[in-house]
């Protein structure tokens, strides 16, 4: 699992029917670094399978395991958002979100 930022929404009319009724997110994720969640990479489009929204911290799955969901199975799913973070530990010290 990795952990991310909710940046955006995507909105595809035409698609897979597959990603019919399945809500798309624009995510990016974070590494951690100096003791902060810091911007890792690219921008990633997931699967929301919790309900987030725009501005959370989540923690999402790629690959193969981000067909393993309900809501994604059997789906040509890469990523998908697995849980909304409340807060990051690291060493006993709580991290800032992003």
């Amino acid at each position: 699992m990795f952990i991310a930022k909710v940046i955006g929404n995507v909105v595809s009319t035409q698609k897979n029917a597959r990603f019919r009724g399945m809500k798309l997110l624009l995510i990016q994720p974070y590494i951690t670094k100096e003791g902060r969640l810091q911007i890792s990479g690219s921008s990633v489009v997931a699967v929301d399978s919790v309900g987030a929204g725009v501005g959370e911290c989540v923690l999402f799955t790629q690959g193969s395991s981000a067909r393993l969901t309900p809501a994604t199975k059997d789906a040509p799913v890469d990523a998908v958002i697995v849980g909304i973070i409340d807060a990051v530990e690291v060493e006993g010290a709580v991290l800032e979100k992003p």
